[in-house]
C-alpha cells in the first residue's frame, strides 16, 4: 500500500481527460471499467468527487441485452462493469484510473478474490484513443515502477455497447448494507479508497 500511496502522488501530474485542445458544449464524460463484482466498484466511484452518476451492468462479449443470470454462466463473455459519468472539470480521467487500481487487484487473472470467471476480468472498455491512451500510461507507469509484485492483467477493450444490470444491483450497498457480502468484501474497499483519497471525497448532500 506504501507504494501505491507513493505512486498516486507521482502520477498526479497527468490529467489527461482536462488538457485536450479542444473542448466539447458538455463537462460530462463517461468511461465504462470492469474490476470483478459491480457492486463494489459503484459503491467507491458514488463517493468520489466529481462523479455524477455509476450504473452497474454488463459490457463486452457476444450477447445482445444480457441479464445476470446469463452473464453469471460465464458464457457471453461480457464483464460486470459501471459506466460512471464524471464532471471532467472536477476530476480527471486519470484520478478515475488512480482510485480504479487502488481499489481492485488488476494482476489477477479472471478473478477478484473468490469471484472467478471472464465475467469479473479487470478490463477497461475505452470510447477513444485519448481514453485508450490514458489507460496505457497509468498501466505503464504502474509496470515500471513495480507497484504490484505480479504483473498487470488489465484488459483494454474498445467499447461496443452497455447493457444496464435489473434495478436491484443499482446502489446494491446502499440499500443492502448489513447483508454479509458488503460488510466483509465491500466495506473494506470504501475503507482503503477513503483513506488514501480523503481529499477527493464527495461531500455530504453533493451530486
Amino acid at each position: 500500500m506504501k507504494k501505491l500511496m507513493i505512486l498516486l502522488v507521482m502520477l498526479n501530474a497527468s490529467a489527461f481527460a482536462q488538457k485536450s485542445k479542444t473542448q466539447p458544449a458538455s463537462n460530462l464524460e463517461t468511461i465504462t471499467l470492469g474490476g470483478g463484482c459491480y457492486w463494489c466498484v459503484e459503491a467507491v466511484y458514488e463517493n468520489l468527487e466529481g462523479v455524477k452518476s455509476v450504473v452497474s451492468g454488463f459490457s463486452g462479449g457476444n450477447v445482445s441485452n444480457p441479464d445476470y443470470e446469463t452473464v453469471s454462466s460465464g458464457s457471453t463473455g461480457a464483464a460486470e462493469s459501471v459506466q460512471i459519468t464524471y464532471d471532467k472539470t472536477v476530476v480527471s480521467l486519470d484520478d478515475i484510473f488512480k482510485v480504479f487500481f487502488t481499489v481492485h487487484d488488476p494482476t489477477t487473472l479472471n478473478r477478484q478474490g473468490a469471484d472467478a470467471g471472464t465475467q469479473y476480468r479487470s478490463v477497461i472498455f475505452y470510447k477513444n484513443e485519448a481514453q485508450k491512451k490514458a489507460a496505457q500510461s497509468i498501466i505503464t507507469a504502474l509496470t515500471k515502477a513495480k507497484a504490484y509484485s505480479s504483473p498487470i492483467v488489465t484488459t483494454l477493450e474498445p467499447f461496443v455497447k452497455f447493457y444496464k444490470a435489473e434495478a436491484y444491483h443499482q446502489d446494491y450497498y446502499k440499500n443492502n448494507k448489513s447483508q454479509p457480502y458488503c460488510k466483509m468484501v465491500i466495506q473494506p474497499k470504501i475503507e482503503k479508497f477513503e483513506k488514501l483519497f480523503k481529499d477527493r471525497l464527495k461531500k455530504k448532500n453533493s451530486n
